[in-house]
Parts: structure tokens; sequence; C-alpha cells
């Protein structure tokens, strides 16, 4: 990769909290963030949980652009303007810096609430009455688009859309064109608002969705456990601040961790399910290790992808023992979705920026609900309680729908 890239500043919208000191110690002391839906009701679907974001005011975030963009956009939008302020950039009369500042936020799924709302006054009332703003409320990129305006932010903008991988795949490439010599700072990250009656239907009715835990919200996200029946929805955000270590250290900014190694794969298997061996999965780990020039045995602690899926976790066990071999047994491994369930298109930011407070703070959340040994899954997934853990480099894993792979190395700075 060349010279590693600085993280310089973490803005989120989540379940779990708005800020990175709410959120970690929200998964410290294992709080889990599911519950039933109350956007609308639930009662016909199979599952009819997920894990929805809680004291943000998007009316204070978007002003009077509040009904001309969609909720994703509001998520993206204050967790952008929260990294911003946590870096210390100082864009205000500062033209040389809003256009040598990038944008690479995308999102899995985009304004699927607008869409869903609109199709419906389209059926009952007319054409004629459906929002001008439809096209620019549900495309994905309007994200990206929507902060750089807010922000003014002239640099490279664009939306990457890879499902669950989406986030991890706009910090990866943000990388690559801060490496490349595009810009001198990158916003990266992603946005999801998919918990709708449309989107609740799709997932439900492709069966990729917990459905045994309507009653007990809070053990139905269980990754790598024995009693797993799929994932639980979640929505928010998440941004990180990326910049050259040029431009980071000439500014005298904090720095929290460097991205040091980017590995993405395909599948080339099915458009849901991975490989069982965790092909795929391994070689964006193998990817992100050469790119990081380290060995396996440096790495400490993994945040996995693990969805609380039965044959998505599995994979990924067996994709960390192939890619690790012994050192796989030495290995710790959580996961952030049993407590935040499943962000989509914001899950890898999100889980990213977890892992680099956890190094930070010398300690790892942990798995909940671990209850029902799987003798597949076999690894230190950190059960029930969190860990004392110093590290000095982890991987994020990421994988998506399609059969994107994406993996990051992460060092201590």
């Amino acid at each position: 990769m060349g010279q590693p890239i600085a993280i310089t500043g973490i803005g989120l919208v989540t379940p779990l909290g708005n800020d990175p000191d709410t959120l970690m110690g929200n998964l410290m002391s294992g709080k889990c963030a599911i519950g039933r839906i109350d956007y609308f009701d639930p009662s016909p679907y199979s599952c009819q949980l997920a894990a929805q974001v809680r004291d943000f005011d998007a009316r204070e975030v978007m002003g009077r652009d509040y009904r001309r963009t969609d909720q994703f956009v509001h998520f993206a939008v204050g967790a952008a303007r929260s990294a911003i302020a946590d870096s210390g950039l100082e864009l205000d009369g500062n033209d040389e810096l809003r256009e040598s500042t990038g944008v690479f936020v995308g999102s899995g799924i985009g304004g699927i609430a607008t869409l869903f709302a609109q199709t419906k006054v389209h059926e009952d009332r007319g054409t004629r009455r459906v929002t001008p703003f439809l096209v620019p409320m549900m495309i994905a990129n309007m994200a990206a688009g929507q902060i750089a305006i807010d922000l003014g932010l002239k640099g490279p903008n664009m939306a990457h859309v890879t499902a669950c991988a989406t986030s991890a795949n706009s910090i990866g490439e943000a990388v690559r064109a801060l490496a490349a010599g595009s810009c001198d700072v990158i916003l990266a990250g992603g946005s999801e608002a998919a918990i709708t009656p449309i989107g609740l239907s799709g997932f439900t009715q492709g069966r990729a969705m917990s459905t045994h835990f309507n009653d007990c919200p809070h053990r139905s996200s269980r990754p790598f456990d024995g009693l797993r029946d799929g994932f639980v929805a979640a929505e928010g955000a998440g941004v990180l601040v990326l910049e050259t270590m040029e431009h980071a250290q000439g500014r005298g900014a904090r720095i929290y961790a460097t991205v040091d190694g980017y590995g993405a794969s395909a599948d080339a298997f099915h458009i849901t399910a991975p490989p069982e061996d965790g092909e795929g999965a391994a070689l964006s780990m193998k990817r992100a290790l050469k790119d990081a020039k380290l060995n396996p045995e440096d790495i400490g602690y993994i945040n996995a992808h693990g969805t609380s899926t039965p044959i998505g976790d599995l994979a990924e066990t067996r994709a960390i023992h192939q890619v690790f071999g012994k050192h796989a047994r030495s290995l710790v491994v959580n996961s952030t979705k049993s407590m935040i369930g499943h962000m989509i298109g914001a899950a890898g930011v999100v889980e990213a920026a977890v892992g680099v407070l956890s190094m930070r703070a010398g300690a790892v959340h942990a798995t909940i609900n671990q209850e029902e040994p799987d003798p597949e899954c076999d690894l230190d997934y950190v059960p029930n309680e969190p860990r004392d853990l110093e590290f000095s480099h982890f991987i994020s894993n990421s994988f998506g729908f399609g059969g994107h792979n994406v993996s990051l190395v992460i060092s201590r700075a």
C-alpha cells in the first residue's frame, strides 16, 4: 500500500449510541439494542425485530431539507458532521482544504423507505402526486452528495454499493485514493435505513432473518452460537476521517490508528450464500495481510462479520482457520452484531471503528448470547463477558450479498 493512512475522526449514528464513548460503554456493558419494531406493526412478519436508532433528531440535522431527503441521508450527514468535529479539521474559510477533501460514503440499499412510500402514493393518488424529489431521495449516492453539499467538500465524491460490504469497500477504496495522491482527506463510510415493511418482507421471505426469538429480542442475534437462526436488521451510519500521514502530522492531528491493509475478493459462487469452506473470505483476509506486509501471527484480534446466520458464521470460522492455521486458536474474535444487529451498508465502518476504539482501550466487548456451543464454530469468540486485551493489529471483516468480501487491517498509530 505504501504509506499508512491515518484515521483522525470517527462519526457514528447507531442503535447503541451516537458517539464513540456512548457506543463503547454500551457494548462493554453487554447492552443489546434489539427490540420489537415500532416504526410500523410487525405482527404479520416472521421476524418482528430490529435495532433502531434512538436519540437522533433528523430535523435538527437537516433543517429545511428534512422532508426532501431520506432517512439514510439524515444518518449519513449526522455522522459526517460528527466525524469532522472529532477530527479537528477546520473547514471554515479554508477553500484549499475543502477542495482536497473527498467523500466516499455508500449505502447497501439507499432510500427504500422513500421508494416504498412513493410507490403507494403512485398507486393510490396517481403519478402527478409523486414527489419530484423521489429520485434524488432514493438513489444510493445521495448520502455522499448531501455530505459534500452540507460541508462544502469538492474533492472526489462517490458511493460504493456492495451490500453488507459497502462501507468497508468505501474505506478501502478511500485508502487507495489517498495513497495515490488523489486528495489529502476523505470521509469514508456508509449509511442504512432499511427497516421498512418492504425491506422486512424481502429479508424474511429470503429466510435470512432470525424468527425464533420474537418474544425475547435480546437473545435473537447470537453469532457463532449453536442456536443462531439468522440476522437482525439495524440502521444507522458511520463515517471515518481518513488522511494521508503527511497531512495529518502536518496539522498536528490526533491519530486514532492507521489503515495498513485492504483486501477484497468475490465468492463467484451464489447471490446470498458463501461457499461452505469460506474461500472468498479467506482470500480477502490473505490479500489484506499481504497489502499490510504482515504475517498472520501479527494479528491479535478480528472483528468478525459474524451475522448470526447458520451458513455465514461457519464459513467465516473456516476461513479464519484457513488463513491463520495454528494461530487461529490464539486469536480473539468477536461480533459487534450480537448487540447492535446488522447495519448492512453501515456495518463495516461501525465495526472498524469499534475495533479502533477497542485497540485504544485495551479491551474488547463480548459476543453475547453464547449459550449453546456449535462444535464447528470453535474459535475464541469472547463469550458473554468483555475482556482486557492488548493488540497492535486487527482485521475487520465485511461480506455482502453478491459474494463481495472485504477485509481491512488496522494498526496502532
